[in-house]
């Protein structure tokens, strides 16, 4: 019960907090603050005259609050969307918006509106002693703090007033705007508001537009060199199309006699009708170069900046694969397991990247949950790239199978710790180059040593 009476207590506070930073110019905020004092200071009113300052302010406030009540009017919005967008770039786009009254508009502004962050009362709770981070003891049984956490976790962008330029009766204008997305994911996009600024310039009045659309924002990439792995050219039984249609699939070569034992389904029918003797079609084995990118998606929280981070790479490698002519296998365990593959004329690197912006993280399944996808697919693997969360017994296990199955691992642990102290290579003794610390902050300074 006390829980949930303080999640409501943060989320009015919280509302409460963004109405006046929204509807408040600068100016209105000091007079805003100068109110607050001067109420305080003002008590006693037989030894100060503040309770003069507050009364003059207080009449300010009223006549701008007053003022914006009479704003009405009608707007017709359009965005020009592009497809995808990239975390902590700046996303620009079009909108074009059309004044629907016969009155000139002067002085607005308008702003997307975006989801509410706020989490839900089950998320509150969920985040309840499930992070790492030391916290004392009014933290762990008021929860503001994780409450703080939750908010700039789920802020899906940063966004900034756009003003407007004179806006003509019966007409329409277009403008460009730009947003930060923030997180990677869809970015759903509500609706717009215009703002007008009182004549005091203290107040804004606000009209929404309701607009709904989402455009993909896809993981940060950072510059990764050209990946080296030992691995040959495998045999590929269906060859290239074997992820796009059922059956084996061979490169036809040429025709040929028909010898005892071919399958009936290579007869060419229409070169033994001429010839009048059975002719088959021969085809060619598929050979070619083949990696695994696997992501390490295990942790108990639903955020952290570690799996952030694990993910951008993963997102790096698999744009740096894209341009070597080889296939990709991508991955990871979520509500259950998946493996997309891309390249060589089979899926593109918009598809791959897309895939990674919906990634989330598994709570409720062990690591070890990946020993059986990766041996099924071990044959068929030139080299394998693991992403991983953290560098415990039971991953150093899976790497050791990798490496008993005959694949060659490149190995890139995502972690937060700011010492540099050398950390146990495990099975990978005896190729230590290939195992790689990258740390938050400082990731692509570790993949320009790669």
């Amino acid at each position: 019960m006390m829980r949930h009476i303080l999640y409501l207590c943060f989320r009015l506070a919280y509302t409460i907090k963004q109405w006046i930073k929204r509807r408040f110019t600068p100016a209105g905020l000091l007079v805003l603050c100068g109110l607050m004092a001067s109420a305080v200071v003002g008590l006693d009113t037989k030894q100060t005259m503040a309770y003069q300052a507050f009364t003059f302010l207080l009449f300010l406030l009223v006549i701008s609050v007053a003022w914006s009540r009479l704003f009405k009017t009608r707007v017709v919005a359009n965005r020009k969307l592009p497809q995808f967008a990239t975390v902590k770039e700046p996303l620009s786009y079009r909108i074009v918006l059309e004044n629907k009254t016969r009155k000139s508009l002067d002085g607005l502004s308008v702003f997307e509106k975006l989801e509410d962050p706020r989490p839900t009362f089950k998320e509150f709770l969920d985040t309840q002693g499930s992070d790492n981070k030391p916290r004392n003891p009014f933290d762990r049984m008021v929860g503001y703090h994780r409450w703080h956490r939750l908010i700039s976790k789920k802020e899906a962008a940063k966004v900034e007033e756009q003003p407007l330029p004179l806006f003509r009766p019966r007409s329409d204008q277009e403008i460009t705007v730009s947003i930060v997305p923030l997180r990677r994911g869809h970015l759903r996009l509500t609706g717009f508001t215009i703002a007008r600024v009182d004549p005091l310039c203290l107040f804004k009045s606000f009209v929404t537009v309701p607009k709904y659309q989402s455009v993909t924002v896809l993981p940060r990439r950072y510059s990764f060199p050209p990946l080296n792995l030992p691995g040959t050219r495998k045999y590929q039984p269906g060859g290239v199309a074997l992820s796009s249609s059922v059956g084996d699939s061979e490169e036809f070569m040429s025709m040929r006699d028909y010898r005892p034992g071919d399958p009936l389904r290579q007869i060419h029918w229409k070169s033994w009708a001429k010839t009048g003797k059975p002719i088959v079609k021969e085809y060619q084995d598929e050979f070619f170069v083949r990696h695994a990118l696997i992501l390490d998606t295990f942790q108990k929280t639903k955020y952290s900046d570690i799996l952030e981070e694990a993910v951008s790479v993963a997102a790096s490698v698999a744009y740096t694969i894209q341009t070597q002519e080889s296939l990709l296998d991508l991955m990871f365990i979520g509500t259950e397991a998946f493996c997309f593959t891309s390249g060589r004329g089979l899926a593109n690197t918009g598809k791959m990247l897309e895939i990674l912006a919906s990634v989330k993280a598994c709570s409720d399944k062990p690591f070890s949950s990946f020993f059986p996808l990766i041996t099924e697919r071990a044959s068929l693997l030139s080299g394998c790239v693991c992403v991983l969360l953290k560098w415990d017994e039971e991953r150093k296990r899976f790497i050791a199978l990798l490496k008993s199955l005959g694949v060659p691992v490149l190995v890139l642990i995502i972690t937060d710790e700011k010492s540099s102290q050398q950390v146990d290579p495990g099975p990978m003794k005896d190729n230590p180059e290939n195992l790689h610390m990258l740390r938050i902050g400082k990731i692509q300074e570790g993949l320009d040593q790669l």
